[in-house]
């Protein structure tokens, strides 16, 4: 089970419903009796954010900060998630891709960075990459490394 604590801050419209991202969040935890946060945003908090944690410039789609339990403190507390509305729709537009699917695809590759997954290399990002793919298929959407293709 999971326990959500959901925000949403930014202007952007076509937000998701909250149970929709606790669906997502859950399907990623692996089984986990977790607690996280997720922040829905708008471009300038997820720049100022992304260059504040990761001296990168410009806004991200998501930002994943796990929480460091100390040794021997008991604690289901597995981070949080920044997202950035407007480059989630932006992104699914460009990509030509489901927006509601483009945000499930985001809380999840968020939900493994929380869990310790990363991308750094080549091999890592395969092993991310194919458990993205398989969560996904779990809870209905397609692999989202494959392009989809508008209908003419």
């Amino acid at each position: 089970m999971i326990r959500l604590d959901f925000e949403n801050v930014s202007s952007a419209e076509a937000v998701p419903d909250p149970d929709r991202f606790r669906l997502w969040a859950e399907a990623a935890a692996g089984g986990e009796d977790v607690e996280i946060s997720i922040r829905i945003v708008d471009e300038p908090e997820s720049a100022e954010l992304n260059q504040t944690y990761r001296r990168k410039s410009g806004p991200t789609n998501v930002l994943s900060f796990p929480f460091e339990v100390p040794p021997g403190i008991p604690n289901k507390l597995l981070g949080d998630l920044v997202i950035c509305a407007g480059i989630v729709v932006r992104e699914a537009l460009e990509q030509r891709k489901d927006p509601e699917a483009h945000w499930a695809h985001m809380v999840v590759h968020g939900m493994l960075h929380l869990r310790g997954r990363d991308h750094v290399d080549d091999a890592e990002a395969e092993v991310m990459e194919a458990e993205e793919i398989a969560i996904l298929a779990e809870i209905g959407f397609q692999n989202p490394y494959e392009e989809e293709t508008s209908p003419s």
